[in-house]
């Protein structure tokens, strides 16, 4: 890797042991034992962020209140992305939104899903031809299942709630580690829409070694252009003030 591509971590990702992505098949019994504990309980107990954007927020109300009680499979709303476990968007979505979109997927902690709600973000749906809407949410997000139409009705959403808990409890559901594993990918996807300047104030990186997902696809050219923004941080004087008494007190 040249100089160039290196931002500022903590520590070396090519010698500390604890970045290193281990295999499943690595794992003791006692932690592939505790590892299905967790998905079984995870699967019980989801938090949905629901991003409104657009048609979707008609259909998910019914999937929500009483009529279909989609609280009595464990899964209810959050307010907050830092409590959340899915990310649900519910139509299309501006270039403008998705800024917006991506800021709340970071911002959760993982394990997390995203689900694209009805067809417009699978291929813009009925603005497809639009300048301003995205047509693909999975190249700039790792997507978990996508629902399909226009809109899906409460039953296909309900029975796509069902189809992921199954994939979380049996421990199938690791879309988000593509997100760690393969950020300069996604980053450049973002770059490319946003321009070169775009960046979120998360350390995605740092994520990365935390989740122990840190691979060689992690880091890459567009990752490269985040050191010019964490060097402009560390370099630029913070604005002080020291107000005198005679100034505060008239």
């Amino acid at each position: 890797m040249t100089t160039s591509q290196t931002i500022s971590i903590k520590s070396d990702p090519s010698t500390d042991i604890a970045c290193r992505t281990v295999d499943q098949k690595e794992r003791s019994l006692l932690r592939k034992v505790i590892d299905r504990i967790a998905d079984r309980c995870r699967s019980r107990s989801l938090f949905i962020l629901h991003y409104c954007t657009g048609c979707g927020a008609i259909e998910l109300p019914p999937t929500i209140t009483s009529r279909f009680d989609s609280e009595r499979l464990g899964i209810q709303p959050m307010v907050t992305p830092r409590q959340a476990d899915i990310l649900l968007i519910t139509g299309y979505l501006s270039i403008k939104t998705l800024k917006r979109v991506i800021l709340s997927y970071e911002q959760m902690p993982g394990p997390k899903y995203v689900i694209g709600m009805g067809s417009c973000t699978i291929n813009g749906g009925m603005y497809w031809h639009s300048y301003a809407t995205i047509k693909r949410l999975q190249e700039y997000l790792p997507v978990d299942m996508y629902m399909a139409g226009c809109m899906p009705r409460p039953e296909a959403i309900q029975q796509g709630f069902l189809q992921l808990i199954d994939n979380i409890d049996k421990g199938r559901a690791n879309a988000w580690q593509e997100y760690y594993c393969n950020y300069d990918y996604y980053l450049g996807n973002q770059q490319a829409l946003f321009g070169p300047d775009w960046h979120t104030p998360t350390d995605v990186i740092a994520e990365a070694q935390h989740y122990q997902l840190f691979s060689e696809n992690t880091l890459g050219e567009h990752t490269a252009l985040l050191a010019k923004f964490a060097s402009e941080y560390v370099t630029q004087p913070i604005p002080t003030k020291v107000l005198q008494r005679e100034e505060i007190v008239e």
